[in-house]
């Protein structure tokens, strides 16, 4: 049973439920009426106090209970409450550049984590697993926009490859069990509790303080920036659709199927927040690709998904938050 909670009936375990997107698709189900349980292992790749306060209002709920560990502990999976009929896989070790640094460390959360996950599901015989799989699995691919038709094996970062081996380990366990898989490929989310680590937020951090940002490359880079409001619609049409659709397997993206360059996003970013930004230009990074751009048909044939969040809109939401927040959005800028 879930700690602290004797006879909850669950329905859905989300993994990373402290994180970013984790926290919105948590207190999305709670507003849907969903029992939730949130595993998070809080670990520290970045503040971990801010993850906590990103699940402040999930735990007022009683429909919520929230469970610390890791998704590699067989033990603390095997400890979990019965009744659980769906699993949202967000917990990751995130972060491309990073990820080169230490391979191994994402090999082993990333995979490993995916693993354990997919063995609990089938030794439970849970219908419904989502797998939040990323952009990133397409590399440098030259045809626009990507398909999730498109030949993804060729990763050119540890990150990618932990996520397309996570995409291919929940085929071969939808092949055995046959649980209904949707494995999501999410393009730079951004948002109200978006990691201090990405770049709206660290450059909306260093400019609010006047001091340099980064920026890799001569700008020209593309991502194509979705909104968290419009992934959690995503998310929950790849639910209603896996548990109305038994025994399926799909990869679908989750973008806005626009692209936004570097330097467009800090010519935005710095006129929302009314300031004349510092570049301190850097060389491109390994590991980075030059463009995401997300062809969203599947997810609107299947899910009914309508991406509606511009840019300059979304980015005012997430500036908004950035101002309650203050220094608790990402404590002072690293120096």
């Amino acid at each position: 049973m879930v700690p602290g909670a004797p006879g909850l009936s669950v329905s859905v375990l989300v993994t990373g439920a402290a994180g970013f997107i984790g926290s919105h698709v948590v207190d999305s189900l709670l507003a849907r009426g969903e029992e939730v349980v949130g595993l998070d292992n809080y670990d520290d790749f970045y503040d971990p106090a801010l993850k906590v306060s990103n699940l402040v209002a999930a735990r007022d709920q009683q429909r919520f209970r929230e469970v610390r560990g890791d998704v590699r502990d067989r033990e603390l999976l095997a400890a979990l409450p019965d009744g659980i009929d769906t699993v949202v896989h967000l917990a990751a070790r995130a972060g491309v550049r990073p990820s080169i640094e230490r391979p191994a460390l994402y090999a082993d959360v990333n995979e490993v984590g995916t693993a354990r996950l997919l063995e609990l599901v089938r030794e439970r015989g849970i219908p419904v697993f989502v797998f939040a799989s990323s952009s990133s699995v397409y590399g440098n691919n030259e045809k626009v926009p990507f398909s999730e038709e498109d030949p993804v094996e060729r990763p050119i970062s540890p990150y990618a490859a932990s996520k397309r081996a996570g995409e291919l380990l929940c085929h071969a366990f939808h092949h055995l069990s046959g649980t209904s898989v949707v494995c999501l490929r999410f393009f730079t989310v951004y948002g109200p509790r978006q990691r201090p680590d990405l770049a709206i937020h660290k450059f909306a951090r260093l400019m609010a303080a006047g001091r340099p940002i980064p920026v890799y490359g001569d700008g020209t880079s593309e991502r194509d920036y979705t909104y968290v409001d419009d992934v959690l619609q995503g998310v929950r049409g790849a639910l209603a659709w896996a548990r109305e659709n038994r025994h399926v397997y799909e990869i679908v993206n989750l973008g806005e199927s626009r692209t936004i360059s570097l330097s467009g996003m800090i010519d935005v970013l710095a006129g929302e927040l009314g300031v004349t930004p510092v570049l301190e230009r850097l060389p491109a990074q390994p590991g980075d690709v030059q463009r995401t751009w997300a062809d969203v048909s599947k997810a609107t044939r299947l899910f009914g998904y309508r991406p509606s969040t511009g840019f300059r809109e979304g980015v005012r939401h997430f500036l908004e938050w950035f101002a309650r927040a203050g220094t608790g959005a990402g404590g002072n800028p690293p120096g």
